[in-house]
């Protein structure tokens, strides 16, 4: 019983310090990682009302699992391969040179062997999961062109790992008793890989049409926290990443119909979990280190801070991004990483550094996320004075608000949008091209520079006075992702989408959209509508064979939508209509192009 008070005491002390901590952060402006990361140190190494830190960092590394999980949930297949130069280019780059650079300086300083400088230098190599995705989330931008780099560079990271945990016990010491062979490691891990990719591929969706089919809500929740935990399990077995294991089994997921339930079954558990685990952080700081070796602190946390920045800036600029996102990645991961702690641990257990030294490292990884919130604070001071001017057309939103909030201003978009017009219709577009936004702008439209996908911007343009919005941007994934965070946010709103194939009408159906049409459709009638009647069929049976392939495709459409769709592009799926009889189409006939083609023509230059 006296154990149960004591955790439920412990429980208490968490979840108010959290309460107390997190907002008066927020509300200075230095983020709810940081606050967390103070209600830690108060509780634990100040207060000693806690003093199980490390155990509770244990736990609370879920936190880190459900928030890759959720991560890969967003993440197609097709989109992880076009990130392959990303994540493996400058992913790969970024730990090879840091972890050199650093182990050299240790090394030459005489702080360590070189095996300790080795595993050291690589180990602080590694920055942040949590802490960095945390910012990017709060700050909305994590589908940036920033955010997605830096993704990717802590997505290798965490695969990095494992050979850094499997070169502890050649360069320790006294090696293991029961050492594996390497081939037999990574067959294993390969194995488990593959188990997944099955599970996920084969067996889920059909398990959880029949949970489904139950209607318990609560069987629901247990299978995905099932699958989360069964998959970091998996990987844990084979000497892997738990949060690798996770993030597969989201990346898996991703295009599973049962996916955004997933991700809000889910989401309530890494919240709690992931703020835990930065409490957990700063409960096991350990202050008799910091106080018994201050100086060399001192000049550690800073020095860490400053080469890991000066590092990826060089990296990112030589990989091709532009001085603003350079500074912004530089600034989002300078500081030392979770699976430092990990590292470190093990190299301390097989004899690689002593177990204080073990300790002084964590010391230090822990300060140095501490300061990350400050340093990507200090990201907005070091771009440079054009990144500025581009952030305030972004948040210039005087004057915006109308009956039709359009996003995106493609071709359709600017058809469209000239009909509202010509109708008395105020139009408020957002598009994210800054040079269509000047060159639109001189046209007379009212229109400004935004990101459709973050709910901010969507706000500023005026959303919630907009009786529908128009979502005519080119690609699916952000038209997908518009649609679902507006019904998400603003389920009153009507969306009129533009869809991009029937694959496309039919998953905006599905999602309930009051209003959508494939850009070529119209237009493909029209023009088959013109050949037939140049080749001497008449208006009004040209008319009606076009209103009976439109009937038969809406109803092919229905029928898809209850059976499943397995075709591609715009295939109609209905046999032709043979019009009668069809006068012989002459060898020289000269082109004529009518009034309404004229007409078309205009409106689409323009």
């Amino acid at each position: 019983m006296s154990t149960t008070s004591a955790m439920t005491g412990q429980a208490l002390l968490l979840l108010g310090g959290a309460v107390v901590a997190a907002p008066i952060f927020k509300k200075l402006g230095l983020g709810t990682v940081l606050g967390y990361l103070a209600a830690g140190v108060v509780i634990g190494p100040l207060l000693h009302q806690i003093t199980e830190g490390e155990e509770i960092l244990g736990f609370a590394e879920l936190g880190v699992v459900f928030l890759l999980f959720v991560i890969g949930l967003e993440l197609k297949m097709s989109r992880l391969w076009q990130m392959r130069r990303d994540i493996f280019g400058l992913g790969t780059a970024q730990v090879l040179a840091t972890g050199a650079v650093l182990s050299g300086i240790i090394y030459a300083l005489g702080l360590l062997d070189w095996a300790g400088s080795l595993i050291t230098g690589f180990g602080l190599s590694l920055s942040s999961t949590a802490f960095a995705l945390q910012i990017l989330d709060e700050k909305g931008d994590t589908n940036t062109h920033y955010g997605q780099r830096s993704f990717s560079v802590l997505l290798l990271q965490d695969l990095a790992i494992v050979p850094l945990l499997a070169l502890i016990p050649l360069l320790a010491q006294q090696a293991p008793e029961d050492t594996t062979p390497p081939i037999e490691d990574f067959a294993i891990a390969v194995g488990a890989v593959l188990i997944l990719v099955v599970v996920g591929r084969y067996i889920i969706n059909p398990v959880f049409q029949i949970l489904a089919r139950t209607g318990a809500r609560e069987i629901m929740i247990a299978a995905a926290l099932l699958i989360v935990l069964g998959a970091a399990t998996l990987m844990q077995m084979a000497q892997l990443s738990m949060a690798m294991g996770a993030f597969l089994a989201g990346v898996l997921l991703a295009e599973s119909s049962y996916r955004h339930e997933l991700e809000a079954d889910i989401e309530p558990f890494r919240g709690l979990l992931l703020a835990l685990f930065f409490m957990a952080v700063g409960l096991s700081l350990k202050l008799d280190v910091i106080l018994a070796n201050w100086m060399l602190v001192l000049v550690a946390v800073p020095l860490l801070v400053v080469i890991k920045a000066l590092v990826i800036y060089a990296l990112c600029r030589l990989t091709g991004s532009p001085h603003n996102d350079a500074v912004r990645i530089a600034l989002l991961l300078p500081q030392g990483g979770e699976f430092g702690f990990v590292l470190f641990s093990a190299a301390a257990a097989a004899g690689v550094f002593s177990s204080d030294i073990a300790s002084l490292l964590v010391v230090v990884v822990t300060l140095s996320m501490a300061m990350t919130p400050a340093a990507a604070a200090l990201a907005g001071r070091l771009m440079e004075a054009e990144a500025e001017e581009e952030e305030e057309i972004e948040e210039d939103f005087e004057g915006a608000g109308a009956d039709v909030l359009m996003i995106g201003f493609s071709r359709l978009g600017q058809i469209a949008s000239q009909i509202l017009l010509a109708g008395g219709r105020n139009v408020t577009v957002i598009d994210h091209s800054a040079t269509r936004v000047r060159q639109a702008a001189t046209f007379g439209f009212r229109i400004y520079f935004g990101d459709g996908t973050r709910l901010d911007v969507l706000r500023a343009a005026g959303i919630e006075r907009a009786k529908i919005v128009a979502i005519c941007t080119h690609n699916i994934e952000i038209t997908d992702r518009i649609v679902d965070l507006v019904q998400a946010n603003y389920p009153d709103v009507r969306l009129f989408v533009r869809s991009y194939d029937r694959r496309h009408t039919l998953s905006l159906r599905a999602r309930g959209v009051d209003y959508e049409l494939r850009e070529t459709l119209e237009s493909g009638f029209l023009f088959g509508q013109k050949t037939l009647e140049e080749l001497g069929v008449g208006s009004a049976q040209t008319a009606a064979i076009v209103e009976d392939i439109r009937r038969r495709d809406e109803a092919r459409l229905a029928a898809q939508a209850v059976d499943g769709f397995t075709g591609g592009h715009d295939q109609l799926h209905s046999k032709p209509v043979k019009p009668e009889p069809l006068i012989k189409p002459k060898r020289e006939t000269a082109t004529t192009v009518g009034p309404d083609e004229e007409i078309a023509a205009g409106v689409a230059a323009s």
